[in-house]
């Protein structure tokens, strides 16, 4: 970090100061184009000037075409003749003001492994379409045992990324990646370990999803009565068996849990009949159970309470991914 000194006693205004010492930093290239220049606090504890003076040089910086401001940004160096003259004026760059200095370290790191412009130029244009035509086919992972899971992932894919999804059983995987090399595969954690061992060898790449943490539906359990029975519907069997799991590790035994898939209809009728409270994973477990209290509405004394739980994979696995597809 360069250091701004301010001498109190000097002829010259302190102001002229800074400003001499901003502009030599920039010209000999310590403060190369797309810098950003310290904040108006950071350079008031540094040289013990009020920040409004400091403000003042950054405008004068401005004016003389040194550098620029970026609302909501900050100041930046700006490109002068062969280095692009207008290149702070795009909007990416107005956008995202660090992406200059990513991508010239990047350019000068290959530069430095002896890679020609051309060379570099081929690298990164290789490596964004390969990205485009991943993200133009997302397959979703899940073993045919439990491909109810796979559904429910790509069911939430297709409507929070709004493109095409594929459902791949894990056993048929190897056979499409033969097939082709550019796409994503995603998974849930639960099986990544599986999927990656397939993936390795074809270079494909492979994003897991964490699951909603059901929160919300957990605390409903915490809050129920002794003695009573739940009914759990879901189309993935490992979310069922796993749920028993976790709702005995809760309430030990003061819980009756009844599971079922959504087309196993005889369950699906005891359940109904003896719950008290129906939690539903998905959006074809919660339509099967509501058709299903209406078929035996004659039999019940009282209808159960039917909750959907909000989605299976976590919001912050959404975005991340958006992100990785180049969705945002």
């Amino acid at each position: 970090m360069i250091q701004f000194r301010i001498q109190p006693d000097s002829e010259i205004p302190a102001s002229a100061q800074l400003f001499n010492q901003l502009r030599f930093a920039i010209a000999s290239g310590q403060y190369p184009p797309g810098y950003k220049l310290p904040s108006t606090r950071a350079l008031a504890m540094q040289t013990g000037l009020h920040r409004n003076t400091i403000s003042k040089v950054y405008r004068q910086l401005e004016e003389e075409g040194f550098v620029e401001s970026l609302a909501g940004s900050g100041i930046y160096v700006r490109s002068q003749g062969h280095e692009g003259g207008s290149r702070l004026q795009s909007p990416i760059l107005k956008q995202y003001p660090e992406a200059y200095k990513v991508v010239q370290q990047a350019l000068d790191d290959l530069l430095g492994q002896g890679c020609s412009l051309n060379q570099a130029r081929e690298l990164f244009l290789a490596e964004v379409d390969w990205r485009l035509r991943c993200s133009a086919r997302v397959l979703v992972i899940a073993p045919s045992q439990d491909i109810g899971a796979g559904e429910l992932m790509a069911d939430e894919l297709e409507e929070s990324l709004q493109i095409p999804v594929q459902l791949v059983a894990m056993e048929e995987l190897i056979a499409v990646l033969d097939q082709t090399t550019s796409a994503t595969l995603v998974t849930s954690r639960y099986f990544i370990g599986e999927v990656e061992a397939i993936a390795a060898p074809k270079a494909v790449r492979v994003i897991p999803l964490d699951i909603h943490d059901y929160g919300k539906e957990l605390n409903v359990v915490k809050s129920l009565p002794k003695a009573i029975c739940i009914g759990i519907v879901s189309l993935s069997p490992g979310i069922l068996r796993a749920t028993e799991v976790i709702l005995h590790g809760l309430r030990g035994d003061e819980l009756l849990v009844m599971t079922s898939q959504p087309k196993d209809t005889y369950k699906l009728h005891a359940i109904v009949k003896r719950s008290e409270i129906i939690f539903c994973t998905d959006q074809v477990s919660y339509l099967n159970a509501q058709e299903t209290i209406q078929t035996v509405l004659e039999d019940l004394i009282r209808p159960p309470k039917l909750i959907r739980c909000e989605n299976y994979i976590g919001s912050l696995s959404i975005n991340l991914l958006k992100r990785e597809l180049g969705l945002t």
